[in-house]
């Protein structure tokens, strides 16, 4: 496959099979936890998309999907600390069971925000799934009820995972090379 954004990956972190086995595997484990409770699956845009559509798929459950867009990066590479709301959820989730999904668990700012503003909303569980857990950058104590990988301290992107909104259609997760963040 041809694709004009390799040139900028170092290496290949998680490779497109083992992303599809490992959320066949998530998929499985949510489903045994679930089963009978329609619980809401709530995607964290933008970085979530192709892994909540994909794990969604792969927990065949009666249940429903909203969505959240929070932002603490601002275009960096590391998190700013202040989260804000830019999209909020359109439905009542009062007594729900919410499964928030989330790209990536590296600082913890984002979901210790959400896990508080959902509590607050009235929600009667939270189940945190990231597909990647970066604990090297972790400032917060979160963390995820279910994780797919955990990663080192680098910088990825792909499977909706981006820098500067570019590169969240690479197939797998890869290794950014420093000189293309570096020189921005």
């Amino acid at each position: 496959m041809r694709s004009e954004m390799e040139k900028d990956i170092l290496k290949v972190l998680v490779t497109e099979e083992e992303l599809k086995q490992r959320v066949t595997e998530m998929g499985a484990e949510l489903y045994e936890k679930f089963e009978g409770k329609n619980p809401l699956f709530l995607g964290v845009l933008k970085g979530s998309f192709v892994f909540v559509a994909d794990l969604m798929r792969a927990c065949q459950l009666k249940s429903n999907i909203e969505f959240i867009a929070v932002s603490s990066y601002e275009n960096a590479t590391e998190s700013s600390g202040r989260v804000r709301i830019n999209y909020d959820l359109q439905q009542d989730i009062t007594g729900r069971h919410l499964v928030i999904v989330e790209d990536i668990l590296d600082s913890g700012n984002t979901l210790a925000f959400l896990k508080q503003y959902f509590l607050a909303k009235g929600a009667a569980s939270i189940t945190i799934v990231t597909l990647l857990d970066k604990p090297a950058r972790r400032e917060k104590a979160v963390t995820a009820d279910l994780a797919g990988f955990t990663i080192p301290d680098e910088f990825v992107v792909g499977y909706g995972l981006d820098y500067a909104q570019r590169y969240r259609n690479v197939p797998y997760i890869g290794v950014l090379k420093p000189e293309v963040y570096s020189n921005h």
